[in-house]
């Protein structure tokens, strides 16, 4: 009898320890950390334009017609939207005005959520941060070259857009076809293009890092990278206007925002041959959905808030005393101050998307007008108690834009 009365005993405190695991507001179903705090995308979005913040509605009004930004904007603070609005031509040779649900190519604000990823399978344990490349493309011809130092851009690898532009300049390849990641590896293995820098020797950002993060994201989960982010990032953050597009699998992008470089509105950019490999560009969102993403990495939705703490930690040496890089994020740090951050500047997209913090404010610019507008953002960090985060507001020249 007392065995029995053990057992029941037993059975019931496993019955009780599952409840309360099932309940802990600390985990979500993915078993990633969680605030506990409700989470929903559309009660996020809410915004009422009758009572959006006057001055950021006057400082980006004078940055359209003064400074020539032509884009979208959303402005943030404690969670909850202050600001938005689209300002110009979604294409100016059409006329068509840009819309707040237009998509743009997020350029290199791609990687933060490639780095997302590539942090999201660590996690699971799919893949090591120490682990080399040659594990994945036996091929491939640098040694020493880590997911770290990937995610870090200290791999000291060459600029794989400058290189395969070359072949495909010289040997009269067709420009109109993507190249896809895998494609982009086979070339990089085959002719073998000099590195810029030994393994882990300096900083040096350049898009090759993360086309293989975006590569090797392929191969270990066997689907492609779109796919991939698909079911484990836009979905689960409910970023229901956020996808992949590359010219490897499209003829023609379907999206309305064209990219003008050149601060002309003569120079549209058509897409070609470089808009095929992804992870270091080929998502498209809308400032809405970047706002979503932001929300959904608050809320641990997508990883771990101390795997977030990792990936916002400045894994190179500050520059001026305040910038750096993480996985996946540009960083600036002050006394008591944290902005994580990237810039994106690709075929006629420029773009800046803010998260600090210290004072939780959201800043989200994206334009389809390659010009300098994005380098006059100082009063509207101070409208929202944020820092100024350009590098030339400090010690020597620089701005946001190494990109």
């Amino acid at each position: 009898m007392r065995q029995v009365c053990t057992a029941v005993i037993s059975i019931a405190i496993s019955l009780l320890s599952l409840a309360s695991c099932s309940s802990n507001p600390g985990h979500n179903k993915n078993g990633e950390a969680d605030n506990g705090k409700p989470f929903n995308p559309t009660e996020i979005l809410k915004y009422d334009p009758q009572k959006g913040d006057k001055k950021i509605e006057e400082f980006m009004e004078h940055l359209h017609k003064v400074s020539g930004f032509n884009g979208n904007v959303l402005v943030a603070k404690k969670g909850k939207i202050v600001y938005e609005g689209s300002f110009g031509w979604a294409n100016h040779l059409t006329r068509d005005s840009l819309k707040l649900s237009s998509q743009f190519e997020l350029a290199s604000v791609t990687k933060t959520m490639t780095g997302t990823a590539i942090m999201q399978l660590w996690e699971r344990g799919k893949i090591k941060l120490d682990q080399d490349v040659r594990d994945f493309f036996p091929d491939f011809p640098y040694e020493g070259v880590t997911i770290r130092l990937l995610l870090t851009h200290r791999s000291g690898m060459m600029n794989y857009v400058y290189f395969v532009d070359n072949i495909y300049r010289t040997q009269h390849l067709n420009q109109k076809k993507g190249l896809t990641n895998k494609e982009a590896m086979e070339m990089i293995a085959k002719y073998k293009p000099a590195r810029f820098n030994k393994p882990n020797a300096s900083f040096l950002y350049n898009n090759s890092n993360f086309m293989v993060l975006g590569a090797i994201i392929e191969k270990v989960t066997g689907q492609n990278y779109a796919d991939y982010m698909k079911e484990n990032i836009f979905k689960p953050a409910g970023m229901a206007h956020t996808t992949v597009y590359s010219k490897a699998v499209y003829d023609k992008i379907p999206v309305d925002v064209v990219g003008h470089d050149r601060n002309s509105w003569r120079y549209s950019v058509a897409q070609n041959f470089l808009d095929g490999p992804v992870g270091d560009k080929g998502i498209y969102s809308t400032v809405g959905d970047l706002f979503v993403f932001d929300q959904a990495l608050k809320a641990g939705k997508l990883i771990k808030p101390a795997t977030q703490d990792s990936a916002y930690t400045a894994h190179n040496p500050m520059i001026r005393g305040h910038f750096s890089y993480g996985y996946g994020w540009r960083i600036f740090e002050a006394p008591g101050q944290k902005v994580v951050y990237h810039t994106g500047w690709w075929h006629g997209f420029r773009h800046i998307f803010l998260r600090d913090l210290k004072n939780d404010v959201t800043i989200v610019l994206l334009g389809n007008m390659v010009n300098g507008s994005l380098l006059h953002l100082d009063d509207l960090f101070k409208m929202t108690g944020m820092p100024i985060v350009r590098k030339g507001a400090y010690t020597g020249n620089g701005d946001t834009a190494e990109d």
